[in-house]
C-alpha cells in the first residue's frame, strides 16, 4: 500500500463520519418532549361503542395530566411524540400506584397510535396494542 492510498481512504472516510453524525442528531430531533397528553387524545375510550355505554374495565380514559385504564389510575408524566409513517406516535411515561410489591410506585410506557380522530390504538408497547373507539 502506497503511502498516498492511505490519504485516499481517509478522505473519503471523513465525509462518511460527518454524514453519519447529522443523521444521528436529525433522529434525536425527531422526538418532541410533551408536559401531557395532547388534546385530541384526550377523552374516554373502548374497545366498541357498546363498551362505552357500561362500566367496561378495558376502557381507557386520557387527560392532560392523567390515565385511567387496565394499568390502574396513574399520572403522566411526559409525553414523547415522535414522527411515524402514518402520523404522530405518542409514548407516555405514566406513574402509577403498584399495589403488588413494597414500592409505592412503578413507572411504565403507554404507547398512543392515533388511527384516525375516533380511534386510536393502546398498549405498553407495539406488539400489543389495541383499539379503542372514542366514546360520545
Amino acid at each position: 500500500m502506497s503511502p498516498t492510498s492511505g490519504g485516499c481512504v481517509m478522505r473519503k472516510a471523513i465525509p462518511l463520519v460527518i454524514l453519519i453524525a447529522i443523521s444521528s442528531q436529525a433522529a434525536i430531533a425527531d422526538v418532541k418532549r410533551h408536559g401531557s397528553i395532547p388534546e385530541t387524545l384526550q377523552g374516554s375510550w373502548a374497545m366498541s361503542a357498546d363498551a362505552c355505554k357500561i362500566a367496561d374495565k378495558s376502557a381507557v380514559a386520557l387527560a392532560a395530566k392523567t390515565y385511567t385504564g387496565p394499568a390502574g389510575n396513574c399520572t403522566v408524566m411526559w409525553v414523547s411524540e415522535t414522527a411515524g409513517p402514518h402520523g404522530a406516535l405518542y409514548s407516555a411515561r405514566l406513574r402509577c400506584p403498584n399495589e403488588d410489591t413494597q414500592q409505592k410506585w412503578s413507572e411504565t410506557n403507554l404507547v398512543i397510535r392515533p388511527d384516525d380522530t375516533n380511534q386510536i390504538s393502546v398498549g405498553p408497547d407495539f406488539g400489543s396494542l389495541k383499539t379503542y373507539q372514542r366514546c360520545r
